[in-house]
């Protein structure tokens, strides 16, 4: 692919915004020279502003999503967008939430240009592990651990029952719930057919990966390694 077009679609501009940052010499290569429009060159040889540029499509990246936030472009509040570099926002292909939190649930968001990749992610079909941290308003009664893992807890408007969840007791007040499919507000309308209400809901993990050290608020690129964990 032609320079000009490789950069505009990773979000930095729009191809005369690219040829005049190439105009500007801010577009070079790892050996130092500048760079022309038609140039075809391996983006990993490519710098910008002395940067590496951001891979190509099949980018992916994990967010540790604050509550306030919508996985959305176009929602008049506060977006998960805003914590990202703004060209992220103008990649082509898009990058895309694989899995939407809520406004308020925290944790663990991926977002990826890899529409193969969100979509192997998110099928029911795989059975991507999502484990959740969750804190509720009424004490546990003993008996949900059960109910969840009977498969066959059906919810409110739906026509089949859950697939097998795995709940883990910390306290009565907090759990940790692993679901295997994502179904629309799944987690707290679980909760809800049981009489109880979800007060706060962290994602901390999908498939083997986990935030680790990543602070609230931040996001970091996933690494090769820890794809195949997924």
């Amino acid at each position: 692919m032609r320079l000009v077009r490789l950069i505009a679609n990773l979000g930095y501009g729009s191809q005369k915004d690219v040829r005049g940052m190439i105009r500007d010499g801010r577009i070079t290569h790892t050996d130092g020279r500048a760079l022309a429009a038609d140039d075809r060159v391996d983006p990993g040889e490519i710098r910008v502003d002395d940067e590496k540029l951001d891979p190509p499509a099949g980018l992916v990246i994990m967010l540790n999503k604050p509550a306030g936030y919508t996985c959305s472009t176009t929602d008049p509040g506060r977006v998960v967008y805003e914590l990202l570099p703004p060209r992220f926002g103008r990649r082509n292909p898009v990058l895309a939430p694989v899995g939407r939190l809520d406004r308020d649930t925290t944790g663990l968001l991926l977002l990826t240009d890899d529409g193969p990749l969100l979509h192997r992610i998110t099928s029911p079909r795989h059975h991507v592990a999502k484990a959740y941290e969750v804190t509720l308003a009424r004490p546990l009664e003993g008996g949900e651990a059960d109910t969840f893992a009977s498969g066959s807890l059906m919810l409110r408007s739906e026509k089949t029952p859950l697939a097998p969840a795995e709940l883990v007791v910390i306290d009565p007040l907090h759990a940790r719930l692993t679901v295997h499919e994502g179904r629309y507000h799944q987690v707290k309308r679980m909760f809800a057919a049981l009489g109880n209400h979800v007060e706060s809901l962290h994602r901390c993990g999908v498939g083997g990966l986990t935030l680790g050290d990543l602070p609230e608020g931040q996001w970091r690129a996933v690494t090769p390694e820890e794809l195949a964990l997924l």
